[in-house]
């Protein structure tokens, strides 16, 4: 009979849980003050990559120099500090950082390139320009989301979204970028493999051999791994190893030729339209403003995971709405200071979420003074963003592949015998995919995507929305599960729907109360529904 019942066990499914189990500190804990701050500095370094990648992108086609990056990385850091502290004060209260995002690069590197800028013959006057140009689009497409989150015209296209619709959403928000990881890893593979090597071994396997019961190399996995391919790197550089290469090896390589150290100043602070008013363009603002479309929807795949990682019951769709209300406030503060992009939830600090373990808001709000401290302080903040960016791709390898996981870990409360559950899952993850791949390899072969018309802004559009995988997954599947077979009794418990219909108003459960309440009271006067 005991063999009996041990069989029985063994065959059990696993129970479906709201909360995800096995997180070390939930979004209401803590650990003690100096994990914290340590926890906080990793997430800062983490969302640094992003920061340097996108700045090095837009800034040398501006016309600026090292100055110019150094002061517009500054302004990112400054910017990003006060967004992350808003949304988890009073967005979300999610542990999110709200930073630069890749979205905004199609429509913004067409403003970078419009020929009323490029006749200034001084380089830095063309930067200016550029750059108010750039801050009318974002102060005009930051209007977006703060009607569809503070209006609840988002909670009412959330309240639709069930588990089904969005396994494709945060699955492909994290797997969608893919080509930041190991493409970029290997323009220095030298240096971004063993990074790679060296994260999985102290996050995975030196937990299990040490057997000890603190927490520590997984938790500080990064920034151990970090510090010592990054004095590795720094070897290779002194003592000559690239002497002699390529230059886009040096650039990816060496750990001398960012130039922002030297160009950076000791104190400076970013202040709004410190480059002058903004300008506007109705046609700018319109492509700028598809791009924000996309990051919000991002954001909802973004901030689904990183509930999960803080062990959160699942997100009621009018806090989300309100968080994506201070995603467009967040918007609003990059055009007005200057921060060359649109912001995000993001994607790879909420998977440093599931490396840690550790889903705290306090530990995120650290990290975001770290931000606003190093944004003031240029120099201290310019040696850490002198990292060679394969090390910061081998981080990505791991930190989207964490988000992505826990869009998959939606798949407990679908139904996957279901054969309407299969083709949308199937579907729309391919087409997520597919789709996206098609408007790439369109430009690389003609120049232009696929829609080509006299309307740059148009084109700007369409390649925008389309070229995003988790903005097309979202899409198809969203769709589908909102109109395949709606009237057949089982479609509800197939998508999982039942599962989350507890959460689709905030007082429904009483642990929505304890996460995602606001501070100081305000509830009172600002009531979720």
């Amino acid at each position: 009979m005991r063999g009996a019942a041990v069989k029985a066990d063994v065959l059990q499914p696993h129970p479906v849980k709201d909360q995800l189990p096995g997180v070390d500190f939930c979004v209401t804990s803590s650990p003690h003050w100096a994990e914290a701050v340590l926890l906080g500095f990793q997430h800062y370094l983490v969302m640094l990559g992003t920061t340097i990648i996108i700045t090095g992108i837009f800034v040398p086609k501006m016309g600026g120099g090292n100055v110019e990056k150094a002061e517009v990385i500054q302004t990112v850091l400054f910017v990003a500090g006060l967004n992350t502290l808003l949304q988890t004060w009073f967005g979300t209260r999610l542990p999110v950082v709200m930073g630069a995002s890749y979205t905004f690069i199609i429509p913004i590197y067409s403003i970078v390139l419009a020929p009323k800028y490029s006749q200034y013959a001084d380089p830095h006057e063309r930067f200016k320009e550029t750059m108010r140009g750039i801050q009318g689009a974002l102060l005009i497409a930051s209007l977006f989301p703060m009607i569809a989150g503070f209006l609840g015209f988002w909670r009412i296209v959330v309240r639709f979204l069930s588990p089904l619709s969005a396994v494709p959403l945060v699955t492909l928000t994290g797997l969608g970028l893919y080509q930041l990881g190991f493409p970029k890893l290997a323009n220095c593979i030298e240096v971004g493999l063993p990074l790679l090597i060296l994260l999985v071994f102290l996050s995975q396997y030196l937990p299990l051999i040490a057997k000890s019961k603190r927490a520590i190399f997984d938790r500080f996995a990064v920034l151990f791994s970090v510090a010592l391919v990054w004095v590795y790197a720094e070897v290779l550089t002194v003592a000559g190893a690239y002497d002699g290469r390529p230059q886009i090896t040096q650039l990816s390589c060496r750990t001398d030729r960012s130039g922002l150290i030297t160009a950076a100043p000791w104190i400076r602070f970013p202040y709004p339209f410190q480059w002058g008013g903004p300008t506007f363009h109705a046609g700018n603002a319109f492509a700028v403003m598809a791009a924000t479309f996309v990051a919000v929807v991002e954001s909802t795949g973004t901030f689904i995971a990183a509930s999960r990682y803080g062990s959160a019951t699942p997100i009621p769709p009018s806090v989300l709405s309100r968080g994506i209300g201070w995603q467009g406030v967040a918007i609003f503060l990059d055009g007005m200071f200057g921060a060359v992009s649109g912001s995000t939830a993001s994607v790879e600090n909420t998977g440093l979420l599931g490396l840690t373990r550790v889903g705290s808001r306090r530990a995120i709000q650290i990290s975001a003074g770290f931000m606003l401290f190093f944004s003031v302080l240029g120099k201290f903040g310019a040696l850490f963003a002198s990292i060679p960016l394969p090390i910061v791709a081998a981080i990505y390898c791991i930190l989207f592949a964490y988000v992505a996981s826990a869009g998959l870990s939606l798949l407990q409360f679908c139904n996957l015998n279901s054969f309407r559950s299969k083709f949308i899952l199937g579907f729309s993850l391919f087409m997520g995919l597919s789709v996206p791949q098609y408007f790439k390899e369109y430009v690389l072969l003609t120049g232009h995507g696929p829609v080509h018309t006299s309307t740059i802004s148009f084109n700007n559009i369409v390649q925008v929305i389309f070229q995003s995988p988790a903005t097309v997954a979202a899409i198809v599947a969203f769709f589908l599960d909102c109109t395949l077979d709606c009237a057949h009794s089982s479609t509800r418990t197939d998508s999982g729907r039942h599962w989350w219909g507890k959460f689709r108003s905030f007082h429904t459960d009483t642990r929505s109360e304890e996460f995602y309440s606001l501070p100081y009271n305000l509830n009172k006067y600002f009531p979720s529904l």
